[in-house]
């Protein structure tokens, strides 16, 4: 029987991944190199709800062989770790070590910053962020030096904004800062159209990008169901449906996060497996699709010189960001993309960075 040992050997050319993405850095990240059998360290800033969602999630997937907790309340912070160490007979073998200090952060492979600032009653979304940035002055140098090749994996919000802050305090290239961006937006809108179509989420791929919150774009030109695209399916089976429509689906999509925060306070479990889900694609080098904020400049008319991070389905691995896919957006969604970004880089302009 004749073996087929590659793509090549078909005639079909080895750089055939072009075609489907473009690389988001011209040159490989020094971690290339590294060995993938190294033992792995995540750390987590910040010790409230989020980041404890996310350590708890990370845990149980065994992912890290230690978690750093670090976080400004040195009580709640001790109070955190030893509630987690406490469950050892019931989890992986994790050594969970926590600290005020961001030595004990040093040698991580991957650092998720969830520490941010609170909107106070009649502060403006500048004000928010000028405070932000001032903490993230606090956190990102210190993280960087601590761990020069580590992933930086930003989840605090406005997270387009402050995950372009941490790319310019960090000094790191753009392929290594990565925000969570719409990833559980994402999750969010194949559920509801899951739930619809009574199918398995797993089996519908569907995509919201651009910033994270109310001005997200949904992909509808590009959303399937086990291979079958959705849109062109109803026009050929004469099957009406309208932009309004699809426009309060994607209403419901963002509308769904307030709902969880109306009624329990705060949202925490479906971000911390949304951000487990992304450092299991960085760290195993899944190279799984995943729209995260990205340094966007050039793609999809978003010009050269705005250096913005917005949410674009990316290609994960061990070197951060490898890939952006090349997906097809409508003239529509391309506007609202680059409306999107000329807000963000309107308040980027503002900042002393």
């Amino acid at each position: 029987m004749h073996k087929v040992s590659s793509l090549s050997s078909l005639g079909i050319s080895d750089d055939i991944s072009s075609a489907f993405f473009r690389p988001i850095l011209a040159t490989p990240s020094p971690r290339s190199s590294r060995p993938h059998h190294k033992r792995i360290k995540i750390s987590i800033i910040g010790a409230g709800n989020v980041g404890m969602a996310i350590a708890q999630t990370i845990l149980t997937q065994d992912l890290a062989d230690e978690i750093a907790l670090v976080d400004a309340l040195p009580d709640k912070l001790r109070g955190e770790m030893l509630d987690l160490q406490h469950a050892a007979a019931f989890l992986p073998r994790t050594q969970i070590v926590s600290g005020t200090d961001y030595a004990v952060t040093a040698g991580s492979d991957l650092a998720i910053i969830t520490a941010g600032a609170r909107q106070i009653p009649g502060e403006t979304r500048l004000d928010l962020l000028h405070r932000n940035v001032a903490l993230f002055r606090k956190i990102v140098p210190p993280l960087a030096e601590k761990s020069p090749e580590a992933l930086l994996l930003v989840v605090s919000n406005p997270v387009d904004l402050l995950t372009y802050v941490a790319w310019k305090l960090s000094g790191f290239p753009p392929n290594r800062v990565i925000g969570s961006g719409t990833n559980l937006d994402s999750s969010r809108f194949r559920f509801l159209l899951a739930d619809h179509l009574q199918v398995n989420a797993k089996d519908v791929q569907a995509y919201m990008v651009g910033e994270h919150g109310d001005s997200s774009v949904a992909l509808w030109s590009s959303i399937s169901l086990g291979g079958v695209p959705v849109l062109s399916s109803l026009r050929d089976n004469d099957i009406p449906f309208e932009q309004a429509v699809l426009e309060d689906i994607r209403k419901a999509v963002v509308g769904s996060a307030y709902e969880v925060i109306r009624l329990k306070g705060y949202t925490s479990w479906a971000i911390g497996y949304s951000v487990a889900n992304l450092a299991w694609s960085l760290l195993r080098d899944q190279r799984l699709i995943h729209p995260v904020s990205l340094l966007a400049k050039g793609f999809h008319g978003i010009p050269a010189d705005q250096e913005v991070f917005l949410s674009l389905p990316a290609q994960l691995g061990r070197n951060g960001v490898l890939g952006v896919a090349k997906v097809q957006l409508t003239k529509e969604e391309a506007k609202r993309l680059q409306q999107s970004a000329e807000t963000l880089w309107g308040l980027q302009k503002q900042l002393d960075l």
